[in-house]
């Protein structure tokens, strides 16, 4: 299923940080494809996360296989012990820009649990031929952590405002994140390919780097589709 020799590239974020980044990932790509053409009637709009689109959770045998590539080649690199949950999913993003939620318009972190003896890592598989319709791109905070956290801890009032209300608290218009704002420099960007992984720190603010919305559309062989996996993870010690 998955490459038995990975060629494994780091690229730098920032502050130490990378994102793991391996093309050729799986051996027969297209058989994820044609699962998410063949069970498309089990896509749905999730309700308990803010992802812009379709997804289909995957079984859990394939996380299973997914958990022990992670083991073998990725955790040392997170500084990952050992993974205590995986969740692992087939989605598509079909939103446009006018149909975003506030919180749809900013990057996000995955890491939710403050607890440092936890880390969590997350992985997306690109499964779609044309790279404008965007890769992955990696942000760091301009303001203090402290009122970083301030203006995520308001999203509850996120969801009363208008776009035109969100758009002059952040100060730019409706649309997916593909660049700087006032909140955040865009310090890193890993263009889309064709079966290309990429795995990096759920501490990490990240956003997919979608410039070309016109192109998404809801069908597994023309749309942005991907898989998303998600691992909590023991940190190793120090």
């Amino acid at each position: 299923m998955f490459n038995p020799n990975p060629n494994i590239q780091l690229v730098p974020i920032a502050n130490g940080d990378y994102c793991i980044v391996i093309d050729d990932f799986l051996l027969k790509p297209e058989l994820l494809v044609d699962g998410a053409v063949r069970f498309w009637d089990s896509f749905a709009i999730a309700k308990h996360n803010a992802f812009p689109g379709l997804e289909m959770r995957m079984p859990d045998a394939f996380s299973a296989r997914l958990n022990d590539f992670f083991l073998q080649h990725i955790r040392h690199l997170l500084g990952a012990r050992r993974v205590t949950e995986l969740y692992s999913r087939l989605s598509l993003v079909t939103l446009q820009p006018q149909e975003l939620s506030p919180y749809q318009r900013l990057c996000h972190c995955d890491q939710f649990i403050d607890n440092p003896n936890i880390c969590f890592g997350a992985a997306v598989l690109y499964l779609f031929h044309d790279p404008s319709l965007g890769g992955t791109s990696f942000y760091l905070p301009k303001l203090p952590e402290a009122e970083i956290t301030r203006l995520y801890a308001k999203q509850s009032e996120w969801r009363t405002m208008s776009n035109e209300e969100f758009t002059q608290l952040i100060g730019t218009p409706p649309g997916y994140l593909a660049a700087s704002n006032d909140y955040f420099e865009l310090v890193c960007t890993v263009p889309a390919k064709y079966n290309r992984v990429i795995f990096y720190s759920g501490s990490i603010f990240h956003a997919a780097h979608i410039t070309t919305p016109e192109k998404l559309r809801a069908d597994p062989l023309q749309g942005r589709l991907t898989l998303n996996a998600f691992f909590t993870c023991r940190r190793n010690a120090a």
